[in-house]
C-alpha cells in the first residue's frame, strides 16, 4: 500500500452510537439533524408497526420509524427517556426511536469488519459493519439503504429517475 492509500484507509468517520435494547448501534453521523425527546405522533393508517406516524417539524412532515420494533429488539416504551434522532437521507428528514444515544465514535476502515452472513437478528442488507469499541461490539447501520428501502415505503426508488 502507498502512502497515500494508507492515508485514506486510516482516515477516521464519525458515527453517533445509540442503544436499542442491549444492543448498540452507530450510524453516520453526517445523517443527523438533531436530537430530541420523543413527543406524540400523528398516526397513519395501514401503516406498519415500525412506523409510528409523522410529526410536524418546523414545517417539515417528518415520519418517524420506531427501530427498536423495526429490528425486533426490546419493548418499544415511550417515556422522557425516549430519543428520536433526526436524520437528513436523500434530501428529506426521516426521525428514527431509539432507547438512548451513547456517543460519538470515531473509526477507520481498518476498525470496521464486514458484516456476518447469519448469527445477527438483523437484515444484513441494512448492516455496513460491526466494530469493537470499549469492549462493545457496534453494529454499523447503513441508514441510507435502511430509509430507502422498499419495505419501509417512505420514498420512491432512487433508480426511477422520479421525483418524490
Amino acid at each position: 500500500m502507498n502512502t497515500a492509500e494508507q492515508t485514506m484507509a486510516n482516515e477516521q468517520r464519525e458515527y453517533l452510537s445509540f442503544v436499542l435494547s442491549d444492543e448498540h448501534y452507530a450510524l453516520d453521523i453526517t445523517c443527523v439533524k438533531e436530537i430530541r425527546g420523543y413527543e406524540p405522533v400523528t398516526k397513519i393508517a395501514n401503516a406498519p408497526g415500525f412506523i409510528k406516524g409523522v410529526l410536524n417539524l418546523r414545517g417539515d412532515i417528518v415520519p418517524i420509524i420506531d427501530l427498536r420494533i423495526k429490528f425486533n429488539v426490546g419493548e418499544a416504551v415511550y417515556n422522557e427517556f425516549t430519543i428520536v434522532i433526526m436524520l437528513s437521507v436523500f434530501d428529506r428528514i426521516v426521525g428514527i426511536v431509539v432507547d438512548g444515544v451513547s456517543d460519538v465514535i470515531r473509526l477507520t476502515d481498518d476498525d470496521v469488519r464486514p458484516p456476518p452472513e447469519f448469527g445477527v437478528a438483523f437484515d444484513s442488507r441494512y448492516l455496513q459493519g460491526l466494530a469493537s469499541v470499549d469492549d462493545n461490539m457496534v453494529i454499523l447501520v447503513n441508514i441510507e439503504s435502511l430509509i430507502s428501502s422498499e419495505e419501509l415505503g417512505l420514498f420512491e426508488s432512487q433508480n426511477d429517475g422520479g421525483e418524490m
